[in-house]
């Protein structure tokens, strides 16, 4: 009896491990995502900042009654340099990400999530000269009321999520598709029915990347590779991130105010 309660007792005391330990993983995930986000947000705000005048001196591109976009403007969003900030977030994920989970340290890989974060504000900054500051700032705050119940449930559901993972990263690169389509097309109702089906695609991801963090973590807590759970702790933040980014994307095409 004495050997069997010790038993007990031993296993009780690695459970409440696991747990304070699933905690302090989880904070990291949010606290990452956290600064990643606001390193975008200040990016995409800077640029925008950058980007347009009130001087037309010199200026040859108009956006509406008092404002002109500068040298800098002109250069981001008339050039061809459009197309390389816009999908150099996406090859960085494709070509660049699982590179550096593999040989980089914990450090480097939350260097490059923090570059990754900024690269991300500069593509995005172009929200700011067409929608207004206000539904910017309501549409956020929207996403992250929906992010943070989504997230909850995926942490605490004892539902299996794994199934929907796979059919949920079809849709997005059948999403994907749609949009380069859509791009020549440039169908007003096809980009509706796009942000729609984007917002329901990474809503399900959000529960889902949230249970798949903390599954991997009690999977491999008890192994003691540090290292290793710090990069897939940025790892997961990384995952939530693009989640919430996209949701708020296609919740502005719904939401979104424009100047």
């Amino acid at each position: 009896m004495a050997e069997l309660n010790t038993i007990r007792s031993a296993a009780g005391t690695r459970a409440a491990q696991i747990d304070a330990g699933l905690r302090a993983h989880m904070n990291k995930v949010y606290g990452t995502m956290s600064g990643g986000m606001l390193i975008t947000a200040l990016a995409a705000w800077a640029i925008a900042g950058l980007a347009v005048t009130t001087d037309p001196t010199g200026a040859t591109v108009a956006l509406r009654d008092g404002q002109y976009l500068t040298g800098l403007g002109e250069v981001l969003y008339t050039t061809p340099l459009r197309w390389v900030v816009m999908f150099a977030p996406l090859a960085f994920i494709l070509f660049g990400w699982g590179a550096l989970m593999r040989r980089g340290s914990a450090a480097a890989v939350q260097l490059g999530f923090f570059i990754f974060a900024a690269v991300m504000g500069v593509s995005m900054s172009s929200i700011f000269l067409v929608f207004t500051p206000y539904s910017i700032t309501q549409t956020f705050l929207v996403t992250a009321i929906a992010f943070a119940g989504l997230s909850l449930y995926g942490y605490t559901t004892k539902k299996d999520l794994s199934g929907m993972g796979t059919f949920l990263m079809m849709g997005v690169i059948g999403l994907l598709v749609a949009m380069i389509i859509n791009l020549f097309l440039q169908s007003g109702v096809m980009m509706m029915a796009i942000s729609a089906i984007g917002v329901l695609i990474f809503a399900g991801l959000t529960a889902f990347y949230t249970q798949d963090i903390k599954n991997t973590y009690v999977a491999h807590a008890a192994h003691g590779d540090q290292d290793w759970l710090d990069k897939a702790a940025i790892d997961g933040a990384l995952s939530l991130y693009i989640s919430f980014l996209n949701m708020f994307q296609f919740l502005l095409m719904f939401m979104g105010q424009q100047e």
